[in-house]
């Protein structure tokens, strides 16, 4: 749960942030934006998570810095970040193809009223993109709570972890998994719905 509920509150704002910076006019930071994207959403998560959790452990630089050391020593911060960045990944492509497809004309109407770039962004943009992404992000939503199980690779007990271990002890081996899927459904239809109700909410039509 703590797993998705920080890859849902941290890598939504992040891949917003990535989405806009892909839009953005400078060159450099498109091709780092576009780079990053390319990377994480190319590769397999369960080599991100073995990249950042054993790969980047053996970083010296990293081993003795205290803050960086924190964040990929420890198994549930470092399947934490991996989620974080490869949904910030897919999340910045779902909200960049939605800042592209926002209307000109009702961007130009409220630019020549006189309004201030950051009140066009948040009056105008962030709102009509999120109306646009929210059903492709309700795909990501679900993804990310069903990948929080590859913690489970690296040392982490959460409810994948723990069904390995139950399994290890009993051998029902088919009982503990369908409970397990019945787990992550459950957690999934609260998501869903949630973010269904969001969407009817902000929808135009009433």
């Amino acid at each position: 749960m703590l797993i998705a509920v920080f890859g849902l509150g941290i890598g939504l704002p992040f891949g917003v942030a990535v989405g806009l910076a892909r839009c953005s006019r400078s060159r450099a930071l498109r091709r780092l934006c576009d780079a990053y994207c390319a990377i994480f959403r190319g590769t397999p998560m369960l080599v991100q998570v073995f990249v950042i959790y054993y790969g980047l452990a053996q970083v010296s630089f990293i081993r003795q810095n205290p803050a960086l050391w924190w964040m990929i020593g420890d198994g549930l911060n470092a399947a934490i970040l991996a989620v974080v960045l490869n949904t910030g990944a897919y999340t910045a492509e779902i909200f960049r193809t939605a800042f592209l497809s926002l209307p000109k004309g009702l961007i130009e109407a409220a630019e020549a009223c006189g309004m201030h770039p950051w009140h066009v962004f948040k009056r105008v943009k962030f709102p009509l993109a999120v109306r646009q992404a929210l059903p492709a992000y309700s795909s990501e939503a679900a993804i990310i709570v069903k990948e929080s199980s590859l913690a489970s690779t690296i040392t982490v007990l959460e409810i994948t972890g723990y069904a390995k271990r139950l399994m290890s002890e009993t051998f029902a081996i088919m009982d503990i998994f369908i409970v397990t899927a019945a787990f992550y459904l459950a957690i999934n239809i609260v998501v869903l719905t949630a973010l269904k109700l969001l969407e009817r909410r902000l929808s135009f039509v009433r």
